[in-house]
């Protein structure tokens, strides 16, 4: 999903407090009535509705009607705009430069602070993938009410924020954690490359023992990635691994923590023997009685990622857990790289590799109720 702040330097402050009433008001209403806009933005008057026509003509909000009323709800656009204001008037963010990766659930681009150093913006984006598996089936929610992606992206955020600050402190290979707000977290920009963007490495098993080592001692302070592979596994020029993207860490004493550190070990054991044609015969295994350091996973609690934000989280990640089987890995584009070109030609030859053919004229480009374009197989 496009990105432009450009129109923050014009928008003026009623107009924010126009697109704050509507995320406030989406907390209890699907469709946020005017009248209710009104009363939470506190401007009288008749100039709201040129606030509103405003806001959507800058595809901010978006305009539904139900039985009852016409009505306004945020879009992520709208979203990011809130979190932009409020991160640049900490001085986190003063300006947004390119884009550097397009993930099924994430955007990610280069910023700078008011240090003016280069720093990250990762836009958290849940529902883009998980919207046609988890629409037919939200029990978790009232009768009639849509999934709140916007509110499961803010959780996310908080997750990765609270575990990367957590992680940071203790030690290990993670990027600087800068700030947070909604669905937005700023943290260093690491000067490595995406391990799936890698195709020699002059000493695999060196790399290898210290990703196994990396899992271990996670899970000896109480932790599990969940999602340990070459996509979120970045390597400095010396080698030295770095560990991105902790939305899905769980903890050890999870009802399936054995089920997900052994998924963490056979992507890395399966990556290696593809790629470098590397097979090692060690490999950790689970050990729930085993020596345990630390509780990170408590002190990540208790820095404002709640258990009660966990167990809302863990609803949607079940529900896409129980999709993920089906799906096809190359149904829709993950690209993380230095440049538009190099996005596209390392995504062909990942599609080459999975599936053996990378035509564009296979895939097709689609846009959600939510706003966000997605590239995604055609179907056979």
């Amino acid at each position: 999903m496009k990105l432009d702040p450009t129109s923050l330097r014009y928008m003026s402050a009623d107009e924010f407090r126009v697109l704050t009433a509507i995320e406030v008001g989406s907390r209890n209403h699907d469709i946020v009535p005017e009248t209710l806009i009104a009363e939470l933005s506190r401007l009288r008057g008749g100039g709201i509705n040129k606030y509103i026509s405003d806001l959507i003509k800058r595809k901010l909000i978006a305009s539904e009607s139900n039985s009852k009323y016409v009505g306004y709800k945020l879009i992520y656009s709208g979203y990011d705009h809130l979190a932009l204001k409020t991160l640049s008037r900490r001085g986190s963010v003063v300006s947004v430069g390119n884009q550097i990766g397009v993930g099924k659930e994430s955007d990610i681009f280069v910023i700078a602070g008011e240090d003016e150093q280069q720093a990250v913006l990762k836009l958290h984006r849940l529902g883009r993938q998980s919207f046609r598996n988890v629409k037919q089936k939200r029990d978790y929610f009232r009768p009639n009410q849509s999934p709140s992606w916007m509110y499961m992206s803010r959780l996310s955020a908080m997750k990765e924020f609270a575990f990367m600050k957590v992680l940071h402190e203790h030690g290990f290979p993670v990027p600087t954690p800068i700030d947070q707000n909604r669905h937005c977290v700023v943290m260093e920009l690491i000067d490595a490359f995406p391990l799936r963007q890698i195709d020699h490495i002059a000493e695999p098993g060196r790399l290898y023992s210290e990703l196994m080592d990396l899992i271990v001692r996670l899970a000896k302070h109480g932790l599990i990635h969940g999602d340990f592979n070459e996509f979120n596994i970045l390597v400095r020029e010396n080698g030295s691994p770095v560990l991105i993207d902790f939305p899905q860490m769980v903890s050890t004493s999870h009802l399936n923590a054995e089920f997900y550190f052994n998924r963490d070990v056979d992507c890395i054991r399966t990556f290696f023997k593809r790629r470098f044609a590397y097979e090692s015969v060690l490999y950790p295994k689970f050990a729930l009685n085993g020596d345990k350091e630390f509780d990170l996973d408590v002190k990540a609690a208790a820095s404002g990622f709640s258990r009660k934000d966990q167990a809302n989280l863990d609803k949607l990640m079940q529900e896409q857990e129980l999709h993920r089987d089906d799906e096809d890995p190359s149904d829709e584009e993950i690209v993380y790289s230095d440049s538009d070109n190099e996005s596209d030609s390392d995504d062909d030859q990942d599609k080459a590799e999975e599936s053996g053919s990378g035509s564009d004229g296979d895939y097709i480009i689609e846009q959600d109720r939510l706003g966000n374009s997605i590239r995604r197989k055609r179907d056979v």
